[in-house]
C-alpha cells in the first residue's frame, strides 16, 4: 500500500515532537538513575553523564527493539479506528505533542514527573475526543486492576510506599551491621561480597523479568538457578578482585594503586607497605560530607552569626575533643576530624573545574569564538555545579542546612566502599530505563510511522519499531541528558535529604526491588516515584522526620498528580479541535 503522502505534515509534526519527547525523557527521567550517585559524590556529574549516555543508549538500541504497544498499556481499543486509520495517526500525534509540551514545562521548572503517565494522559485525552469516554478502558475487561486507567492512581500510592519500605529495610540493615559498629570499614569489606551477590541476583531478576526484545525460554527452576548462579559468581569475583584492592586502598592507605590494578586481585595483598604520600597529593578517600554541617556545627555557626563568642568557643572545644570525635561505637573518625577542622563554621564545597571556560575576546565568526559557542551548546549542562546547587536555599528547597544537620555522618572510608555498589546499581537501572521508558516517545511515533508508510493499522494492534527509530530516540535521549539533565538532578539529590554512598545504594536497590515486584504483579510503577519514595524512606532512617525536605516531596508529588489530567486535556483539546474543524469533518482532508 502506498504512503499516505496527504498526511506528510502529520508525520513531520510527529517526528519533531517525538524527538522533543525523547529529549525530555533524557532531561527529566534519567535523573532517577543518577541523581543519588551524583549527590552522594560516588561519581562526578561528568562521569554520570558518560555512564548514562552509554547505558541508556545501549538499553534503548540493544534491548529496546521490542514490539511497542501502539496504544500504551491498552487504554484505547484500536479496532475503533479500523475504518479510519489516519484518525489514530492524528491521535498519536496529538498525544505526543501534549506529552512533550508538558514535559518541557515540567523539566524547566524542575519538577520530576512520570513520562509514562505523561504519554498515557495524552492517549486518554485523544481517545475521549475521538471515540468517547466509553472507548477508554478504565479497568481491565475482567474487572481486575492490572490494566486500565485505575492502575495509574494505584501507582501513586504503591510505588513510593513499597520503594520507601524496601529502601528503609536495606539501609537499617546496613546501618546496624556496618555503619555504626567499631571499625566499620573492616565490616564493610566483610559484607561487600554478600551485597554484590544479592545485588547481582536482584538485577538479574530485573533483566529477566522486565527485559526488552529478548525472549526468555528458561523454565522457572532454570530461571531461579540462573539468578542464584549469577549472584554467587559475582560475589566470588568481587571477593578475589575488588575486595583486596579496596583493602589496600582504604585500610593500608596505598595511594599508589589505581583502578587498573583491580584485576591483580589477591596478589595485591603481598605488596609492601606504601611509602608516605607526596605533600601535594589528593587523598584517595574523599570527604563525602564536605560542606554538610552537623547539628552542633550548625548551632555554632548560628551562634557565630549572633556574635555569641562564648557558645562558639565552647562548641569548638567539644568538637576537637577526642571523645566527641569518635562515635558512640568507637568507629574510626579520622576523616570526620579532618572534615570539621577544614571548615568548622561554614558550608563551603569546592566547585568543580569548568569545561567550557570563559568566552574568548573577538568577533563571533572567529574560529576560537565559534568553537566556544559549540562547547557552550554541548557542554554547558556539564559545567553546572549540581552538588553545590543542591545546597542553595530557596522558597522551594527551604533551608537545606537545617534538613541536613539532623542526619548522621558516617565514616568516609566506609562510605567509599559503598560507592562501588551504588555505581553498579545506578548503571543497571539506567540500562533498564533506556530499554523500557524510551518507548514512551517512540512507541506512539512508531504507530504514526507505520500508518503513514503502510496506510493501515498495525496487525494485532502492535507495531514493530524500526532500528532507525530506536537510534533516533536514543540519540535525543542522550542529548537531553547532556544539555539539561542537571535541572532535575538538583531536586532529586540533596534537596530531598542528605545523600551519601551507603544511603544512595540503599535507595537505588530499594527502587530496583520495587520495580521487580511490580513487574511480577503486573502493576505499573514510575521510576520517579520509586526513587522518591526510596529517598524518603532512607531519609527517615537517617535521623528524625526532620531529615526529609517535605516541601520538596510535596512539590514532586504535585507533579505526579497533575501529569495525567494536564496532558489529557491538552491532547483532547487538540484532537477535538482538529477533528471537528469543517475541513477534516467534511472528509476532504
Amino acid at each position: 500500500m502506498p504512503f499516505l503522502h496527504q498526511f506528510d505534515y502529520l508525520f513531520a509534526i510527529g517526528t519533531i515532537f517525538a524527538g522533543l519527547d525523547a529529549w525530555n525523557i533524557g532531561a527529566n527521567d534519567v535523573a532517577n538513575s543518577w541523581a543519588t550517585s551524583v549527590a552522594s559524590q560516588s561519581v562526578t556529574y561528568l562521569q554520570a553523564m558518560l555512564l548514562a549516555s552509554v547505558m541508556e543508549f545501549a538499553g534503548c538500541v540493544g534491548v529496546g527493539a521490542r514490539v511497542a504497544d501502539t496504544i500504551r498499556t491498552k487504554i484505547v481499543d484500536t479496532a475503533l479506528f479500523k475504518d479510519d486509520p489516519a484518525l489514530l495517526m492524528l491521535g498519536m500525534v496529538c498525544a505526543v505533542v501534549a506529552s512533550s509540551c508538558y514535559l518541557t514545562f515540567a523539566t524547566k521548572v524542575g519538577m520530576p514527573v512520570s513520562t509514562t503517565h505523561s504519554i498515557l494522559g495524552g492517549v486518554i485525552g485523544m481517545g475521549v475526543a475521538a471515540v468517547g469516554a466509553e472507548g477508554i478502558q478504565w479497568v481491565a475487561s475482567d474487572g481486575s486492576i492490572n490494566s486500565g486507567v485505575v492502575q495509574v492512581f494505584l501507582a501513586w500510592i504503591i510505588a513510593p510506599g513499597l520503594s520507601g519500605a524496601f529502601a528503609a529495610i536495606i539501609f537499617l540493615i546496613t546501618k546496624y551491621t556496618v555503619m555504626v559498629r567499631k571499625n566499620p570499614a573492616i565490616w564493610a569489606l566483610r559484607v561487600i561480597p554478600i551485597y554484590f551477590g544479592i545485588t547481582g541476583c536482584l538485577l538479574t531478576m530485573l533483566l529477566l523479568w522486565k527485559g526488552g526484545s529478548y525472549k526468555i525460554t528458561l523454565t522457572e527452576p532454570e530461571i531461579a538457578g540462573t539468578i542464584v548462579g549469577v549472584g554467587a559468581a559475582f560475589a566470588l569475583l568481587i571477593t578475589v578482585t575488588l575486595v583486596p584492592w579496596v583493602y589496600r586502598v582504604v585500610i593500608k592507605e596505598d595511594w599508589q594503586l589505581r583502578w587498573w590494578h583491580i584485576p591483580m586481585g589477591l596478589l595485591l595483598l603481598r605488596r609492601a607497605d606504601p611509602p608516605p604520600p607526596p605533600v601535594d597529593s589528593e587523598p584517595v578517600v574523599k570527604d563525602y560530607y564536605e560542606g554538610r554541617l552537623t547539628k552542633d556545627e550548625l548551632d555554632a555557626r548560628k551562634a557565630s552569626d549572633r556574635g555569641d563568642v562564648e557558645v562558639v568557643g565552647e562548641h569548638n572545644a567539644e568538637k576537637h575533643s577526642p571523645e566527641k570525635t569518635a562515635n558512640a561505637e568507637g568507629s574510626d573518625a579520622a576523616s570526620t576530624t579532618e572534615r570539621t577542622t577544614q571548615s568548622p563554621l561554614t558550608n563551603v564545597r569546592r566547585a568543580p573545574k569548568k569545561i567550557v571556560g570563559p568566552k574568548p575576546e573577538g568577533k563571533w565568526y572567529e574560529r576560537r569564538v565559534l568553537f566556544w559557542y559549540v562547547k557552550w551548546a554541548l557542554l554547558r549542562g556539564i559545567d553546572q555545579d549540581v552538588v553545590n546547587a543542591q545546597s542553595t536555599s530557596s522558597k522551594l528547597a527551604g533551608n537545606l542546612d537545617e534538613v541536613h544537620a539532623h542526619a548522621a555522618h558516617y565514616d568516609n572510608k566506609t562510605e567509599y566502599v559503598y560507592s562501588f555498589l551504588q555505581v553498579m546499581t545506578a548503571a543497571t537501572a539506567s540500562f533498564t530505563h533506556g530499554a523500557n521508558d524510551i518507548a514512551n516517545a517512540i512507541g506512539p511515533y512508531a504507530t504514526v510511522y507505520q500508518i503513514w508508510s503502510e496506510g493501515g493499522l498495525p496487525k494485532d494492534g502492535k507495531s514493530d519499531v524500526p532500528v532507525w527509530i530506536l537510534v533516533f530516540g536514543g540519540a535525543l535521549l542522550v542529548i537531553g541528558v547532556w544539555t539539561y539533565g542537571y535541572n532535575i538532578m538538583r531536586n532529586l539529590g540533596n534537596r530531598l535529604t542528605l545523600q551519601s554512598p551507603s544511603r544512595g545504594f540503599s535507595m537505588e536497590l530499594g527502587s530496583a526491588i520495587t520495580v521487580i515486584l511490580a513487574t511480577r504483579l503486573k502493576l505499573p510503577v514510575s521510576t520517579t516515584q520509586c526513587i522518591t519514595g526510596a529517598t524518603v524512606g532512607v531519609g527517615l532512617c537517617s535521623g528524625t522526620w526532620r531529615t526529609v525536605n517535605w516541601r520538596m516531596v510535596a512539590w514532586i508529588y504535585l507533579g505526579w498528580i497533575i501529569t495525567l489530567p494536564v496532558t489529557g486535556i491538552i491532547s483532547g483539546c487538540l484532537m477535538g479541535i482538529i477533528i471537528n474543524a469543517p475541513r477534516w469533518g467534511s472528509g476532504t482532508a
